[in-house]
């Protein structure tokens, strides 16, 4: 995960995503800035495992960026 939009420290290429709980829903939900990645989920291991296979397919196929490789840091 990276850096929130307009946050000090944003590169040009770094995105970010936030897992927030739906106490309604009871799942997992993001929010983020890569454009078409939307993810629910139940548990936080579902969902940074969703993130880890959609964020670059996401990426590639709604900001042309190709760069495969994610690095994530977590507020936990």
């Amino acid at each position: 995960m990276a850096h929130r939009p307009g946050e000090r420290g944003r590169h040009a290429d770094a995105y970010y995503v936030k897992a927030l709980w739906d106490a309604e829903a009871k799942v997992w939900v993001s929010e983020t800035d890569i454009p078409g990645l939307i993810i629910e989920a139940d548990t936080l291991a579902e969902f940074e495992n969703l993130f880890q296979a959609l964020a670059p397919e996401m990426l590639a196929e709604n900001a042309g960026v190709h760069d495969r490789s994610i690095r994530h840091t977590s507020d936990l």
